[in-house]
């Protein structure tokens, strides 16, 4: 199991990362979005809440140059109805809409996500990473995704989904764009790593934010949700204030 301050630490840029598992005493769902960025256009955003989930804001809009990859809701919550349970969907991209409305009518995590494909921003072609929470009458699980180029090649989109049933108290999977930093960035390779969920909401979003490196991280969304109630709380940090 890695230590996600470790992690952090080591790499300069992992871009943008998701983190789900299960809090250590076993009794909440923990999800944690990051963003980060090199050019100005990527720093130049805040989260925001909206609704029960969040959305990327330009800080100052006079140096928002392209808002296409930048501006999107990282996190939507749907309500499923007729007892079955909450999803909470996090991604780095515009894929939270997709997903949303594919699980709206009635397809699966998976089969919402087969319509989209890496980033157009070559010769990245930055993976779309995302993840789902869904919690259901005290059990939980949850599916994280990532949808890249074929080592650069995009003319082939690999895409992966990994399921997670009944986590484990204490531990979670750590899911990032890149590698490290690079020209061309270099995509994640291979399963989500496996990490520790430690202490409360405030002591994990503050481990998070500080090991991040200074000058590359942009914004930080934390939120626990009560397996057992669906009630949650949300920390929100940005570097633009």
């Amino acid at each position: 199991m890695q230590q996600l301050n470790e992690e952090l630490k080591n790499n300069a840029y992992p871009g943008r990362g998701i983190v789900i598992g299960r809090s250590a005493d076993g009794k909440k769902a923990a999800i944690a979005y990051f963003i980060m960025g090199r050019s100005v256009n990527s720093r130049n955003r805040i989260f925001v809440t909206e609704g029960e989930g969040i959305r990327t804001q330009a800080f100052d809009l006079a140096k928002l140059s392209d808002p296409s990859l930048v501006i999107y809701a990282p996190v939507r919550v749907l309500d499923a109805g007729d007892g079955q349970g909450t999803d909470t969907i996090v991604t780095n991209g515009d894929q939270t809409d997709t997903i949303y409305e594919g699980l709206s009518k009635g397809l699966t995590f998976e089969q919402s996500l087969r319509s989209r494909q890496f980033e157009p921003d070559g010769p990245n072609y930055t993976p779309r990473i995302s993840g789902l929470v869904h919690i259901q009458e005290g059990c939980f699980d949850y599916s994280m995704s990532i949808l890249k180029s074929n080592g650069g090649d995009p003319s082939c989109c690999n895409r992966y989904t990994f399921t997670y049933d009944n986590p484990a108290p204490g531990e979670g999977r750590f899911l990032h764009t890149y590698m490290h930093d690079g020209d061309p960035l270099p995509s994640f390779r291979g399963e989500p790593g496996t990490v520790a969920i430690e202490g409360d909401i405030d002591s994990f979003a503050g481990m998070l934010w500080e090991s991040l490196n200074e000058e590359n991280k942009v914004s930080l969304f934390v939120r626990f949700i009560d397996i057992a109630t669906g009630q949650y709380e949300t920390r929100i940090l940005n570097k633009n204030q």
